[in-house]
């Protein structure tokens, strides 16, 4: 079974390459099967690493930044991958 994690952060205004470079920085505890970052409008970042695991196992996953460099808490999200049809 293949589970994709799902880390998604606003930076605060102006500071979006500070937050997309911490999170490139960040190192898992794990390696993943793959891992991508990505950048959005409104300096969003978002990772996505995916794992050889069920959708309920203990998996590292990226850190909160500091409080100074978001607008908010992190969103988290786990999907599991499905069959396509």
């Amino acid at each position: 079974m293949s589970v994709a994690l799902m880390w998604e952060a606003r930076a605060v205004e102006g500071r979006g390459d500070d937050l997309l470079a911490w999170a490139r920085a960040q190192e898992l505890s794990g390696e993943p099967l793959r891992r991508e970052t990505f950048r959005a409008p409104q300096d969003r970042v978002l990772v996505i690493t995916w794992w050889d695991a069920s959708l309920d196992a203990e998996l590292p996953e990226l850190a909160e930044p500091s409080p100074e460099l978001v607008t908010r808490l992190v969103h988290r999200w786990r999907f599991e991958s499905v069959e396509e049809r």
